[in-house]
């Protein structure tokens, strides 16, 4: 049974989801008062398709390519097993744009596989298009669906496999009666919300589609908003985008299983099926393609970038400050509203307030940017709040994740100390000084780290309300590449990477620098 929490961390916790939710429903008011029917563009019914089409076709490619590469790290012990699947988590964390241009740096025009390709005498490939979208979508959902699958697959007990050892079943009938039936639990999930992930991606198509056949909802608003100046096609395009991405996630919700983000898996039961050599070499093979495609695109970045470091120019160094300074204010956003929240939710019975946190993903940053642009323009210039607004954003976008992070230790805390806090007549900060805190910093020191590395490789609200004297530097790094400055681009890849990974480092070595059992 939960322990309930104090009155003041609910009234607390209360008014962090009211605010939560007002931001949200602010932006749709602002959309709403600006949509009228009938504004579409001559394109606006191709760029639905292709959000959905290439949404469906991410998740496809990456769930199905997922099984045998979760398989195999389910099957194999080998050293550096437990390494390799802590960097499937990387590129949760990575900037978008730092990944799109390894990709690009891998399978682009000039890249190592149309070197390759060229050498042999065989048609170079493109990267730009549908194809391009759904490479980098798969590039970073990949890992993801590897981690819900292998997750899955070790929630099966050893005692299992042991007893098809004993029974002497074949690899075929391992999979009929025991992993069968697990991917049909996990494989929906993960579908769902890698599904609901793509619709909401910006940056990817920005930099890899484009064009009447490679434009997707978020970009025809971008668009719109930068080229055209067409509030009200963009507000109807917003209100689209909500209906088709909050829709998604609302069905998301039933099916997406319940998932472990911080550690590493590797404590793997012992496995005494598929020991052939067919299915040893084909696991061996899976698991090096697997590493292939993940770590050259990262070693081609910095490969590229070091070099490129000397030519960065100076707005380079200024758009990092500024990005700099929006992850700090995400942080400090995020934790004021993740902290009351997940002590008013752990403090529940029933773990249903947990989907206010949710609210933030039913709406794209884009889409909210879009609204509270509206809301503000008639009052105050927005240009001038276009960092503050980027961090608003950035921290909603972070929060369900930060109370899924949150929550669980806080419930065990309450649990443990919350009858001895209530009969010492501990509430409210006293509570969260000597019990609460001392005993969440990890998490806290995780959430943050999470939320800092995120909101450092956003290009999402940034691209809406920045002007040039305005730029984060993921923004600045699209610039460079949009004028052809591809060394100083990939240098400054280089400096996006390293800040958002020390950031997250940073941020997670302090939440467990002597932190409490």
């Amino acid at each position: 049974m939960a322990q309930r929490a104090d009155p003041v961390t609910r009234i607390a916790g209360m008014t962090a989801a009211g605010l939560t939710v007002a931001v949200v429903l602010a932006a749709c008011v602002g959309i709403v008062s600006r949509a009228e029917p009938g504004g579409f563009g001559p394109g606006d019914g191709a760029a639905i398709r292709f959000t959905v089409m290439q949404a469906l076709l991410s998740a496809g490619f990456s769930v199905v390519l997922a099984v045998p590469l979760a398989r195999a790290l389910a099957r194999r012990q080998f050293f550096g097993h437990g390494m390799l699947v802590m960097l499937l988590g990387v590129p949760f964390i990575l900037p978008v744009i730092v990944a799109v241009i390894g990709l690009l740096a891998v399978f682009g025009r000039n890249g190592m596989l149309n070197t390759v390709l060229g050498a042999m005498g065989l048609p170079e490939l493109s990267i730009y298009g549908l194809h391009g979208v759904v490479l980098a979508h798969v590039f970073f959902n990949l890992p993801l669906a590897t981690r819900l699958l292998l997750q899955g697959w070790q929630s099966i007990p050893a005692e299992r496999f042991r007893l098809v050892a004993q029974l002497d079943l074949s690899p075929r009938a391992v999979a009929r009666t025991l992993e069968w039936p697990l991917l049909r639990q996990v494989v929906p999930g993960a579908f769902a919300l890698i599904f609901v992930i793509c619709l909401t991606s910006f940056a990817v198509a920005l930099t890899l589609g484009g064009g009447p056949r490679a434009t997707t909802i978020e970009l025809a608003i971008y668009q719109t908003f930068r080229y055209d100046f067409d509030l009200t096609r963009a507000a109807l395009l917003s209100l689209v985008q909500l209906v088709v991405a909050g829709g998604a996630a609302m069905v998301a919700l039933w099916f997406i299983p319940s998932v472990g983000i911080g550690g590493g898996l590797d404590r793997v039961p012992r496995r005494w099926d598929a020991r052939g050599g067919i299915q040893r070499w084909g696991d061996v093979a899976l698991i090096l393609l697997g590493a292939a495609f993940l770590l050259l695109p990262l070693g081609a970045v910095v490969l590229r970038g070091v070099a490129g470091l000397p030519m960065m120019p100076t707005s380079v160094w200024q758009a990092a400050g500024a990005s700099l300074g929006v992850a700090m204010l995400s942080i400090v956003v995020l934790l004021a509203l993740a902290l009351p929240m997940a002590g008013w939710i752990a403090g529940r019975a029933s773990g249903g307030v947990e989907a206010i946190g949710l609210f933030g993903l039913s709406a794209s940053p884009l889409m909210i940017g879009t609204g509270w642009f509206i809301l503000l323009n008639p009052v105050v210039d927005p240009v001038a709040l276009a960092l503050p607004v980027t961090a608003l954003v950035n921290a909603l976008m972070a929060l369900p994740f930060a109370l899924r992070i949150l929550v669980p230790r806080l419930r065990d805390t309450l649990r443990e100390y919350g009858r001895l806090s209530a009969s010492l007549q501990m509430r409210g900060w006293s509570l969260w000084r000597w019990v609460i805190l001392p005993r969440l910093r990890p998490q806290v020191g995780f959430a943050a780290g999470l939320t800092g590395a995120l909101s450092i490789g956003d290009l999402g609200v940034i691209a809406l309300f920045a002007d040039p004297d305005r730029a984060t530097l993921p923004l600045q790094m699209y610039r460079l590449m949009g004028s052809y400055q591809m060394q100083a681009a990939a240098g400054a890849a280089v400096l996006l990477l390293v800040m958002a990974l020390g950031v997250f480092w940073i941020c997670d070595r302090g939440g467990r620098w002597h932190a409490a059992d």
